[in-house]
């Protein structure tokens, strides 16, 4: 295996901090490249090391394979994300293997089948390691229980505490009970621990914490954005996601019916290249928009797991940063509110989208993201202009549109003069979708409508080549 992109600076500190000890752990906030620094140090080891078990949550298991292929020569053929069919009879024999943090407390069969995968030679990583900060969950205790036997393990997160220090021992723990010293967590609790008495398992007070920090000093590397003085001013990452078997089928359904109208007609015009993109767009984010002359418009709602991939991104931003949401329909934006204010609040979000009128309620929801509201929630062709978002340097494209200029702009709203920190972007991509050829465009500063129909162009008298050419879609 070998690496096909370089490290920056901080990375190369992050690497030649861990790389003495078998065991580690990379504290770096999201954007400062964990993952990367996690395959350059498995990278220099590999001549030790006979395979790789990823455990990461079930969200960012097709996001950790993209990482791989990005960063490495591995084939896909390489890397095994377990699924459903996945078991101790037909486990491949591959380099990589992903695998869901939460299926390691609800499936028996995940559960046998690490214990047959896990050797001495194995290197086994714990990414969002706060996942296994509770020391009594089963998920906890099984991924601690089977790596034991292997020789390199490492833990990856962003936000190492988020309750005090209680929350490092199971961390610990899983890397070596010697870090710390203690094999219970009651041994740890009572050093370092002071409970309520009038509230029975609250913790009012953390003791010896010095010590605590200068044992876990020699495995540790942490930075945060702020500490990455040489990151540019812009910074990019992508989270990708399946479709359910219900959108899989009707993307495909879908797909095929517009090309045989299209095909019939002999009209690969730049509106109906939209229309089908469009249609295959709304598939991916849970919906189907039908529009029938004759009747009211019918939208079919299905299950996804784009909504579930925001809320997994917004858990790993730390709580006080304010966040930007850009999404294309309507239906996206009263989905992504609706969803945000049950879990944060019903302050927690403002809107800005085509049916907010101008004027007045504009400037309110715009004041509110200002003062009161943590999340920004609009369309890029109503929000992308004139706006000044500077409180914010978390930006979420929940989907794309069509165009690279589009695009810029509402990059800008919160990258201008005022900014004073890096601005982190976060792309959700539906994998082997529509989303990967509108990623594409828009890196390579162009129009995924136009480009495709200049595809479409060079081939317009060989039809077995333009379905090809669909199919890929």
């Amino acid at each position: 295996m070998n690496v096909k992109t370089s490290l920056m600076p901080h990375q190369v500190s992050a690497v030649e901090k861990l790389l003495p000890s078998r065991v580690g752990a990379a504290f770096m906030e999201m954007g400062t490249g964990k993952t990367r620094t996690a395959i350059e140090v498995i990278h220099r080891r590999q001549a030790k090391v006979s395979k790789v078990v990823w455990f990461c949550p079930v969200s960012l298991k097709e996001t950790i394979r993209h990482e791989i292929q990005k960063h490495t020569d591995s084939p896909r053929s390489d890397i095994h994300c377990f699924d459903q069919k996945t078991n101790q009879e037909n486990i491949p024999h591959v380099f990589w293997y992903i695998v869901g943090i939460e299926s390691m407390s609800l499936s028996a069969r995940v559960i046998l089948t690490i214990n047959d995968l896990v050797d001495e030679n194995t290197f086994v990583i714990v990414d969002e390691s706060s996942y296994i900060k509770g020391h009594r969950a089963s998920r906890t205790c099984w991924i601690t229980d089977l790596s034991k036997i292997s020789r390199y393990r490492m833990i990856l997160t962003g936000t190492p505490i988020s309750q005090g220090v209680v929350d490092l021992f199971a961390q610990f723990r899983f890397l070596s009970p010697k870090i710390l010293g203690y094999q219970s967590f009651y041994s740890f609790a009572a050093n370092h621990l002071e409970y309520s008495d009038r509230f029975p398992g609250l913790i009012v007070r953390a003791h010896n914490t010095e010590w605590i920090a200068a044992k876990i000093k020699p495995y540790i590397y942490q930075v945060t954005k702020d500490d990455c003085l040489d990151l540019p001013g812009k910074l990019y990452k992508s989270r990708y996601f399946p479709m359910t078997v219900d959108q899989w089928w009707l993307y495909e359904e879908t797909k095929n019916e517009i090309l045989s109208e299209i095909m019939d007609d002999d009209r690969w015009n730049s509106y109906a290249i939209f229309q089908l993109f469009m249609k295959l767009q709304q598939i991916t984010s849970g919906f189907l928009n039908l529009h029938c002359p004759t009747k009211k418009p019918e939208i079919i709602q299905l299950e996804h797991r784009r909504l579930e991939t925001l809320l997994s991104v917004i858990d790993s931003i730390p709580e006080v940063e304010k966040v930007i949401i850009w999404a294309k329909y309507e239906f996206d934006i009263l989905e992504i509110t609706r969803v945000l204010k049950e879990k944060f609040g019903e302050d927690s979000a403002s809107q800005f989208y085509g049916k907010i009128k101008a004027g007045e309620p504009r400037e309110n929801e715009i004041q509110n993201f200002r003062t009161d509201a943590r999340f920004f929630v609009a369309t890029q062709s109503c929000g992308g202009h004139g706006l000044t978002l500077n409180e914010a340097n978390y930006v979420i494209y929940y989907n794309n549109g069509f165009k690279f200029a589009e695009r810029m702009q509402s990059e800008d709203r919160c990258h201008r003069i005022g900014q004073t920190e890096p601005v982190l972007y976060i792309d959700l991509i539906c994998d082997d979708s529509i989303d990967e050829r509108i990623m594409t465009a828009i890196q390579e500063k162009g129009s995924v409508v136009q480009d495709f129909k200049q595809e479409i162009d060079k081939i317009k008298d060989q039809k077995d080549k333009i379905k090809d050419l669909v199919k890929t879609l």
